[in-house]
């Protein structure tokens, strides 16, 4: 395709943004009235930032949402044994509140910057770059936007797609626009994709420069869990059987309902813990299932019940606490599944739906590891939190399984690290 195309289109895409712009403003306030955004920190989404930038070398990393973000944690910690300055970008309120947390806990608050960032309009873009002139930068998975990937071009600003993920529904959109995908994808100077299915399909479209070391999600931390709260909650559960349903999607919960009247004539006093994927659908999920809520300050039944779990980052109580976990989003279609390498890190026993598209490598790896139980349906999922429950034995075998099968990658966020310090200009520039 000639030159002139690849130049027409990314014309085309900057004018139709441009023009978008204060449907844009309008939509990010109106995000922020219902808690999507945070008021006061709008501008960054349009890249205007009086913050001034620190000396020496900066690197640019952009994580999309809390799964992003949480994968690059470990590669945060590797890369400030350098001298660089990090710059973290994120587009969601959850994502900065995770930051907020875990930054301190692994004493990075100095070395990480945090910043919301722009919408892929080309005048934000420029006013993003003129301000802080990062020296590299790296894209999580499948952040891919052509207006701020352009403008890091023209710089002549070296590029990094880490961890890259495409869905086949992502790939046959991308199909549709073969000169655009092409054009961007070329513009990094290395892309780790994140299994072999995913460097197919990259190089498909024309990506240059793939390889794939791993899974960053496989080298994840485990989940952090407050002591004293975790103490408090296993003494106030005792010996009872419990089982959590974590990050659940719409419609799913009914599901959970059932096998949890199923699961109730052979354990009467069982607990099941329902953690939402988005917290903010506790109160209907309450009303729903007839539960109290631990976002409301309410305890766990007492008896046999369901709880509702609809906090932000208590995920690594919940998997401490349960002899089971079924990871949402994989029970009904379209799904695409939820991270089940979190419980399998915190020797969980991991339970998922059949729709775990989302996540085929590590679905796959576990499978692989006999580490984890796939099911169809409801009753199926209560057969199968029955025998987790029943059988300690069989429970910790796959409890070690699981946990052996995701330590494989430990020294990728190293040599994440590496790649991307690479990419940086030499000290003495």
């Amino acid at each position: 395709m000639p030159k002139l195309n690849r130049q027409f289109l990314a014309r085309l895409w900057a004018g139709a943004t441009t023009l978008a712009v204060p449907f844009l403003r309008w939509s990010l306030r109106r995000r922020a009235a219902r808690g999507k955004e945070i008021l006061e920190r709008l501008p960054e989404r349009w890249g205007d930032d009086d913050t001034l930038r620190p000396n020496g070398r900066l690197l640019w990393l952009h994580a999309a949402s809390m799964g992003e973000t949480t994968s690059l944690l470990p590669v945060l910690s590797a890369l400030a044994r350098s001298d660089v300055t990090i710059l973290l970008t994120t587009g969601t309120v959850t994502s900065a509140a995770l930051l907020d947390r875990r930054l301190p806990e692994l004493g990075l608050q100095d070395r990480v910057l945090h910043r919301f960032v722009p919408l892929d309009v080309p005048a934000w873009a420029d006013r993003f770059l003129d301000r802080w002139r990062p020296d590299a930068v790296g894209f999580v998975e499948s952040e891919l936007w052509p207006n701020l990937l352009g403008a890091c071009q023209a710089r002549g600003i070296p590029t990094m797609l880490i961890n890259a993920r495409i869905s086949a529904g992502s790939l046959r959109a991308w199909r549709r626009a073969p000169v655009l995908a092409r054009s961007m994808l070329a513009s990094f100077s290395r892309i780790h994709a994140r299994g072999r299915e995913d460097a197919d399909r990259l190089r498909s479209l024309g990506a240059e420069a793939v390889t794939s070391p791993g899974d960053l999600k496989f080298a994840a931390p485990e989940l952090p869990a407050e002591s004293a709260t975790l103490a408090r909650l296993r003494w106030q559960i005792g010996n009872r059987p419990v089982w959590v349903a974590a990050s659940t999607h719409p419609g799913e919960e009914a599901e959970i309902a059932v096998a949890h009247r199923i699961l109730v004539a052979a354990f009467p006093n069982l607990l099941t813990i329902v953690a939402p994927r988005h917290p903010d659908r506790g109160p209907d999920l309450a009303t729903q299932l007839q539960a109290p809520r631990r976002g409301a300050g309410e305890p766990p039944p007492s008896q046999a019940g369901i709880w509702i779990a609809d906090t932000m980052g208590e995920l690594g109580l919940w998997y401490r606490l349960a002899k089971a976990a079924f990871v949402g989003r994989s029970l009904l279609p379209p799904g695409g599944g939820q991270n089940p390498l979190e419980p399998a890190r915190l020797r969980c026993p991991v339970v998922v739906g059949p729709h775990t598209d989302n996540f085929t490598d590590p679905v796959d790896r576990l499978r692989a590891a006999h580490a984890i139980v796939e099911v169809a349906d409801a009753a199926a999922l209560a057969d199968a939190i029955a025998g987790l429950l029943r059988d300690e034995p069989a429970r910790r075998a796959q409890a070690e399984r699981a946990f052996a099968a995701v330590q494989l990658y430990a020294g990728l966020p190293a040599h994440t690290a590496e790649v991307l310090l690479d990419l940086l200009p030499p000290i003495d520039r």
